[in-house]
């Protein structure tokens, strides 16, 4: 026979737990598709271009590298990012 104990202890995570950041609205109503840039363009509700904000692109690149290729390989790695 077993016996269900109940527990009000409180979760370990739950004072871990904060108020979610102020958060903005922006008005935008609509996205269109700008054919020539092929960028999306974002309008408020009177039809005016609004900034959404600019993101980046990011490459990253890995090269592997083996300096003694005959018994025992001693092998690392270089690694290069770039970013706009």
């Amino acid at each position: 026979m077993s016996t269900a104990v109940e527990s009000h202890v409180r979760p370990w995570g739950a004072d871990r737990l904060a108020p979610y950041p102020t958060v903005t609205h922006r008005p935008q109503v609509a996205v269109t598709l700008d054919p020539d840039t092929q960028l999306g363009v974002f309008t408020d509700h009177t039809g005016t271009v609004i900034e959404m904000g600019k993101h980046g692109t990011s490459k990253g690149t890995e090269t592997k590298t083996v300096t003694n290729s005959d018994s025992a390989p001693d092998q690392g790695h270089d690694q290069d990012a770039e970013q706009d």
